[in-house]
């Protein structure tokens, strides 16, 4: 599935895309909860969720249910002088431990962007989306099991629009030792090139000077500042605009 180059999702059968659409507005669903929904019978739901698997469509988590799959890839293994660490695609039930990383380092150096994406998922209650309105993807750095980062790419289903998504980053202020925030970045720098983007841009404020000095530092380029644009505490604060090209 490639979400950088196709703007649509293509089924080739209406019970296909019900299915599916019915596992990506929930974010997580069993096939008791997809029958009960669709109304399909047992034999044709089994069918249908067996080809939705083999084309890539949805995957099987692992007490069962059924999420939306983007070709994520695997777990990957670091390991620093300071710390041992996962990187790997995010999944439902990585829900919460993903806002509260959000918004406590949102809080402590702010992200309007970031903040945002912890809402919009803690309203929804969904991680994953790809509809013909948006995607979006996260992978999360864990130790222990505990969410210690993140990364999250966001791309509007639009043609124009298509070869570009919005990356933020974050990692928890005690792990940033690790280097965990250079392997993120890399994880879903790669992903989206794999997928087809080509530009991928993230927006902080201008005195979130970390997370600017941390994007500089690996090739990002200051695309524009637009003034006064936050207002944060009661004082106005540029955003610093940021961009860099997959291009080979």
């Amino acid at each position: 599935m490639n979400m950088g180059r196709s703007t649509t999702l293509s089924f080739d059968h209406d019970d296909r895309r019900r299915i599916y659409e019915f596992v990506e507005r929930q974010g997580r669903a069993s096939t008791d909860e997809i029958r009960d929904a669709t109304s399909i019978d047992p034999r044709g739901l089994r069918h249908h969720v067996a080809i939705l698997k083999r084309d890539g469509h949805l995957v099987e988590a692992d007490d069962g249910s059924l999420e939306v799959a983007f070709g994520q890839g695997a777990t990957e293994e670091h390991r620093s002088s300071a710390c041992s660490f996962a990187i790997r695609p995010a999944t439902q039930a990585d829900l919460s431990g993903l806002v509260g990383a959000i918004r406590r380092v949102a809080t402590e150096e702010p992200d309007i962007v970031a903040e945002t994406v912890a809402d919009l998922i803690d309203r929804e209650e969904v991680l994953l989306r790809h509809n013909e309105v948006e995607s979006r993807m996260f992978f999360v750095a864990t130790i222990d099991e505990e969410v210690v980062g993140w990364a999250h790419l966001r791309a509007p289903e639009l043609e124009k629009l298509a070869h570009t998504a919005k990356l933020t980053v974050g990692v928890l202020p005690e792990y940033r030792r690790c280097d965990v925030g250079s392997h993120l970045l890399e994880r879903a720098v790669n992903w989206a090139r794999d997928q087809g983007y080509e530009k991928l841009y993230n927006s902080v404020p201008a005195t979130n000077e970390g997370a600017i000095d941390f994007l500089a530092e690996r090739g990002w380029d200051t695309e524009a500042v637009r003034e006064d644009h936050y207002r944060i505490d009661d004082e106005y604060v540029d955003e610093v605009m940021m961009a860099t090209w997959l291009r080979d």
